[in-house]
């Protein structure tokens, strides 16, 4: 589920791409006037040439799933890297497919992985963008909008409540905001949370990560800390706030976990913070929040990868 390790520029840089190998041979050959030395590749030629090496390794063969499992994922695999390169009709398409429950007042669909739900810099195609599409679906051309009641991260799949009128989905807001509605999710985490089951109650903030890369990260902000084997309440920042997360662990091996969280409050990233920096445990595929100083693809260990593979 994890990425590999990428450093594109330095890969790029240093030749290892059989394209930019082409390339360097090409540039490193000695000047030759004799006529049995090789013309250099004009434009065209080159082009030709690596739109050749482009289709071969297109059609280089994929490992075969084993298992059901392996086969299922492939396809979830193959089918969200499609939802984001497809027309808007296509996706509206697929979502009126995934209808978990529909009424006079809600449509309830079931929300793909890797799809954003809001538009925004380097989005493509997201769900707000197809909703007046979906409705037509349903209710023929003349048909209003449909509209979010909540928002999911990109990353997270499952269940999202749409409304037909708007007064419907300010309802429907309001009982998510006055905590009436209760969440459930699942989720797969490196290591195993301990104790097996609880409450983190820490608040969270937001905070800018010094270093090479510069960003933003949702992070702890305890309003106790150990002083001497003491435990001292600290003065917490006007801009910390309240959250808190129920947690039990469904199943487990040796190095991850099946974890069913219940978040009590709904503060930005909270389950991926408590897991990750609460309990230690970040969500399997979660690279933001794997590490707090840098942005780079989630590390396994050799345990972690060994009892993964069996």
């Amino acid at each position: 589920m994890a990425a590999p390790r990428y450093s594109a520029p330095v890969l790029w840089v240093r030749g290892t791409s059989p394209v930019l190998k082409s390339l360097f041979t090409l540039d490193s050959k000695p000047f030759c006037s004799t006529a049995a030395a090789s013309r250099p590749l004009s434009a065209q030629q080159l082009a030709e040439k690596l739109r050749a090496q482009k289709r071969e390794q297109k059609t280089k063969k994929q490992p075969v799933p084993t298992t059901p499992v392996q086969r299922r994922v492939q396809e979830l695999v193959r089918f969200t890297q499609q939802l984001q390169r497809v027309h808007p009709n296509v996706l509206a398409k697929a979502l009126s497919r995934g209808i978990l429950h529909q009424d006079k007042d809600l449509v309830v669909i079931n929300k793909p992985y890797g799809l954003p739900v809001h538009g925004g810099p380097g989005v493509q195609l997201c769900i707000s963008e197809v909703l007046p599409i979906l409705a037509k679906m349903f209710h023929g051309h003349k048909a209003e909008p449909l509209h979010l009641c909540h928002r999911l991260d990109k990353e997270t799949t499952g269940v999202m409540v749409l409304a037909w009128e708007k007064e419907v989905a300010h309802q429907v807001q309001e009982l998510f905001r006055t905590r009436q509605v209760e969440k459930k999710y699942w989720a797969v985490t490196v290591r195993v949370p301990v104790p097996s089951a609880g409450v983190v109650d820490i608040p969270i903030i937001e905070k800018e990560v010094q270093g090479q890369q510069q960003h933003h990260k949702m992070t702890l902000c305890p309003s106790y800390r150990m002083d001497n084997g003491k435990m001292v309440k600290v003065r917490t920042s006007r801009n910390a706030q309240i959250a808190v997360t129920q947690y039990q662990v469904l199943s487990s091996t040796v190095s991850s976990a099946l974890v069913e969280l219940h978040p009590v409050t709904g503060i930005k990233h909270q389950l991926r913070v408590h897991l990750s920096f609460g309990l230690d445990c970040p969500v399997l595929g979660d690279h933001k929040y794997s590490d707090w100083n840098r942005l780079a693809p989630q590390a396994f260990t050799l345990a972690f990868l060994a009892c993964t593979l069996e």
